[in-house]
């Protein structure tokens, strides 16, 4: 792996060492989904462990800095200019039905910017990583946004809320106006991912509604990092807060960002 500073080397290795148990809890999930009650509590309790292992390898390694994390919340520390930014499992329901597309992510926030980013899959173990100013990797090769420039041509990633969560409607809408002018749309389940892969250029953009900081805090230094652009989907939001998400490629995010606008 090229050379990582030590505050991210220290980020890989609490994703590593929350993925362990992880990896043994996919297991078991697959054989629970046979039973009539169900692998819920148990993704939830994997969840929570999860979470706990990365609030205890990242505090011990910078014990002043502050964490925000899914489960628990903010936690704040002495250090008020640094935060970890944490999701355990990105793709939940995916870990639920044994689907092995989720990941675990971090970043790293200093006085409002992203300074370092992790997120992996530990399937098939694709640790996506980032630090400012230094370029985009999966695992030890530099990744870029694809050099696409033409809608026609492009594979794009979505996220649907089920029916009933804010934004349905709207983003069925969306899908409709974008479906006619790409060569397909994919909805995969976990915003985290999503944003890794249009950093590695698998899909071309991505837009999602009514996501959370943690959700896309890793992404985003990510995609900028491969090249890309990121900007909220409506004008007055930060796109850091994951209320409007609309990245991708330098040719493609602006006009996937008129079409979402107009829609």
């Amino acid at each position: 792996m090229p050379h990582v500073s030590p505050v991210l080397s220290v980020m890989i290795d609490a994703v590593k060492k929350a993925a362990r148990p992880m990896m043994r809890d996919f297991g078991e999930v697959a054989a629970l989904q046979v039973s009539r009650k169900g692998p819920g509590d148990f993704v939830t309790a994997a969840d929570l462990r999860a979470e706990q292992t990365l609030f205890e390898v990242l505090m011990k390694a910078r014990p002043g800095y502050g964490f925000l994390g899914e489960e628990r919340g903010l936690v704040e520390g002495s250090d008020k200019s640094h935060t970890f930014i944490v999701d355990p499992i990105d793709g939940t329901t995916n870990f639920l039905h044994a689907m092995p597309h989720f990941a675990v992510t971090v970043a790293l926030e200093r006085e409002g910017e992203i300074q370092a980013a992790v997120t992996y899959n530990p399937i098939i173990q694709e640790m996506f990583w980032a630090e400012k100013g230094k370029g985009a990797f999966l695992n030890d090769v530099r990744i870029r946004v694809s050099g696409r420039r033409d809608m026609a041509d492009c594979l794009i990633g979505t996220g649907l809320p089920y029916i009933g969560r804010p934004g349905h409607g709207q983003t069925i809408k969306e899908v409709h106006a974008i479906g006619q002018r790409v060569a397909g749309i994919r909805r995969l389940g976990s915003a985290a991912l999503d944003l890794a892969w249009v950093a590695a250029g698998r899909y071309d953009a991505f837009w999602e509604r009514n996501l959370n900081a943690w959700d896309v805090a890793a992404g985003l230094l990510l995609v900028t990092e491969a090249g890309g652009l990121i900007g909220a989907i409506d004008e007055g939001h930060d796109v850091r807060s994951g209320v409007s998400v609309c990245v991708g490629a330098s040719d493609i995010q602006p006009q996937l960002l008129k079409l979402l606008r107009a829609a």
